[in-house]
């Protein structure tokens, strides 16, 4: 048995594909709500808001959201790009941290909420497009 062998495998493409916008779009929305509260007075305790909160937070919420559907929507035609957008961000992220002076604890939330989620998206994003590279070679049709 050839465990490294160029093969075709079509259910772990799609299973990769899946996963890796799976976790942009639970990743989007998490950070989205996350910074739409924290923008309010109520911040994370109470989900009563008036008009001029949430026209307030909207806003900042916004980027979150929009970066997240635009690595979605990459993803679904470039996935080496998307994959790229993404390990950009880690950095951007990174480089923001070391500006800031996160403590080790924050370096720890970071890691585990952003940092690592965005890597292993990126990660699946370039082994579906890596099986699919290899699905036509082998002259597999597209799915």
């Amino acid at each position: 048995m050839e465990l490294m062998a160029r093969t075709c495998k079509q259910e772990r493409m799609n299973v990769e594909r899946l996963l890796a916008r799976a976790f942009v779009v639970v990743g989007g929305l998490v950070w989205t709500v996350m910074l739409f509260a924290s923008e309010t007075a109520a911040k994370y305790t109470d989900f009563t808001y008036t008009l001029d909160e949430v026209v307030s937070a909207a806003g900042s919420a916004l980027l979150p959201l929009s970066a997240a559907v635009l690595v979605f929507v990459v993803g679904l035609f470039y996935e080496k790009l998307a994959a790229l957008i993404l390990v950009v961000a880690v950095v951007g992220v990174v480089v923001w941290g070391v500006i800031a002076g996160w403590t080790v604890a924050l370096w720890i939330i970071m890691g585990i909420a952003l940092i690592g989620p965005m890597l292993l998206a990126a990660v699946l994003f370039l082994l579906a497009s890596r099986m699919q590279m290899i699905c036509t070679l082998e002259g597999h049709p597209g799915d």
